[in-house]
This record gives C-alpha cells, sequence and structure tokens, in this order.
C-alpha cells in the first residue's frame, strides 16, 4: 500500500510539473511537445507545421519534470545518466528527455500519441492525397497487399498508417490483427486486435515470431528500424499477406533499399529478390511547404 501511495503522489508531481503544457497534451492537432535549451517551447502539429510558442520552461523545473519522469520509469536522471527515455507514465506518450552535461540546459520530445484518427477521405479534403491516390490504397488493402509507409522524421507516418487501419476496419473487419511496436502510438479500432511492445528483453524480432502463433490475418509493424526487417518479410511471405510496416526513408525506392540494407544486419544478403516479391506498396509521404503529403506511390514490379 505503501509503495502504491508512493506511486500516486509521484503522478500527482508530474500532472503539476506538466501544467505549463497542459494545453498542448491536450490538443488534437499537437504531435510533439519540444523544449529546447534556450527554455523555449516549439510545437509540431498536423495542421501548422512546427513553430516556436510563447511558453517558456525554466530549466530547474525541466530537471525537475524529466527526474519525475526518471524516477516513475524506474530509473534517475544525473550527470552519469543524463538521458531518460520511455513511455510518460501520466499518459503513455514518448518522452525523451536530456540534462546537463550532454547539454547546456535540460530539454525534452515528447511525441503524442494520436488523439484523433484520420481517414483517407480526411486526406483528400485536406489536399494532402489525390483521390486516384485514395483508391489505389482502398484497392490494395482490399485486396491483402502489403504495404510499406516511408518518410523522414516528422513526416506523418504513424498518422498515415492509423488511417490504414481504419481502412482495414472498414474493409475487412473480421480480420484479426497484430500490431508490433516499440513504443504504442497506433490506434486500431478493429475489435480483433492484438498490440505487443518490445522489452529491454524482447525484441521485435523475438516479437514477430511470437506473433506467429497468434493466428494473425494481418500483421504490423509500427517501424522497421533493425534486422526484425527479414523476419517481417518472412511472416508476411508465410501466409500473412496484408501487413502494414513503417521505415524511415525519404523515397520509395531508398525504402527498398533501406530494408535491403537492414536484413544484412542479420548477417544475410540484401535479399532483393525477396523484397520484391513480398512489398507490393510502398507509400511516401513528405513535408510540403509544413504540410504532411503523399508524395508517391510506388507499385512494386513482380519478376
Amino acid at each position: 500500500m505503501r509503495d502504491l501511495e508512493i506511486h500516486r503522489k509521484a503522478l500527482n508531481k508530474l500532472s503539476r510539473e506538466l501544467r505549463p503544457i497542459a494545453d498542448f497534451l491536450d490538443d488534437p492537432d499537437v504531435t510533439d511537445i519540444l523544449l529546447n535549451p534556450d527554455g523555449r517551447i516549439w510545437l509540431d502539429t498536423i495542421d501548422r507545421g512546427k513553430f516556436p510558442t510563447e511558453t517558456v520552461m525554466a530549466p530547474m523545473a525541466a530537471a525537475t519534470l524529466i527526474g519525475t519522469v526518471a524516477s516513475l520509469l524506474g530509473t534517475i536522471a544525473t550527470e552519469a545518466h543524463p538521458v531518460v527515455e520511455g513511455e510518460l507514465p501520466i499518459d503513455g506518450n514518448r518522452f525523451e528527455g536530456l540534462i546537463p552535461p550532454i547539454v547546456s540546459n535540460p530539454v525534452f520530445a515528447i511525441r503524442k500519441k494520436a488523439l484523433l484518427v484520420f481517414t483517407l477521405s480526411d486526406y483528400v479534403e485536406k489536399g494532402s492525397m489525390t483521390p486516384e491516390q485514395q483508391g489505389v490504397i482502398e484497392t490494395a488493402i482490399s485486396d491483402r497487399l502489403n504495404i510499406l509507409v516511408c518518410g523522414g522524421t516528422a513526416s506523418g507516418k504513424t498518422t498515415f498508417t492509423n488511417a490504414l487501419l481504419n481502412t482495414i476496419k472498414e474493409r475487412t473487419p473480421d480480420h484479426r490483427v497484430v500490431i508490433i511496436e516499440d513504443t504504442i502510438e497506433l490506434q486500431s479500432k478493429i475489435a480483433d486486435t492484438v498490440a505487443l511492445r518490445t522489452t529491454e528483453e524482447i525484441s521485435m524480432t523475438n516479437l514477430l515470431r511470437y506473433s506467429l502463433r497468434l493466428r494473425p490475418d494481418r500483421i504490423i509493424v509500427g517501424e522497421v528500424r533493425g534486422p526484425e526487417a527479414l523476419d517481417l518479410l518472412m511472416a508476411w511471405n508465410t501466409g500473412h499477406p496484408g501487413g502494414l510496416g513503417t521505415i524511415h526513408a525519404d523515397s520509395a525506392s531508398e525504402a527498398l533499399d533501406r530494408l535491403a540494407e537492414l536484413i544484412t544486419l542479420t548477417g544475410a544478403p540484401p535479399m532483393h529478390g525477396l523484397i520484391n516479391r513480398v512489398v507490393d506498396i510502398v507509400v511516401s509521404l513528405q513535408k510540403v511547404n509544413g504540410q504532411r503529403k503523399i508524395t508517391e506511390i510506388l507499385q512494386v514490379h513482380k519478376d
């Protein structure tokens, strides 16, 4: 009981320390909250892009907040351990905090979980996608093609993948979906959903192998960034078509090259043939004049 009371008090303390940015945390348009060493809070948003705010957080207040998060995550923030990363215990948003000596003053970045799930029609209405692109993607989902979503940092890969999950719900609501992530960000309203996330001991490769025993119809990976790339392709290639995955790359062709590079981390060759057989569609997103847009849809040629 004493431990529970201590934890409750720590959560209340964190809530108070987050008050200066509470409105930003509640704003569904805000995707990222960024504190710079000068104390200025910057926001990245869906509709308005990235910009500085008038909100300022003093170094001591920021250091205290980072220390509270560290305590709740079961770690510490000291000169010897100046990085705190994990999920904010109060809301599950992804948190990265840094303190001196690796920065001049405390900084943090909060990547928010999506508060709203947009549809593909929303993308068309906002001018982020053409009706023709919407038709291609909806057909690909109905036909259970494997879709790789690529883009740079803050290009909107996760938000768009949420829109794809919504389309899966509309087109194949009876499908069983297994979602694998490092940090829970994807939002599935599909009734038969199992969400798995990695730990320090359990890697994404492990989870991909476990997922095959959960009888999924579709396997979704939040971001492919390591040797699990090969396991994902093998899973998609063995009776689980219609999967989704995201990868960091600036174009569709670069995404395929990046996938090949990640495969080599296992000690295997790049396996371009396997990639061509398994990946069907690559959707590329970019920020254009502050707006996230679908800039390219590549249909992978089958040899």
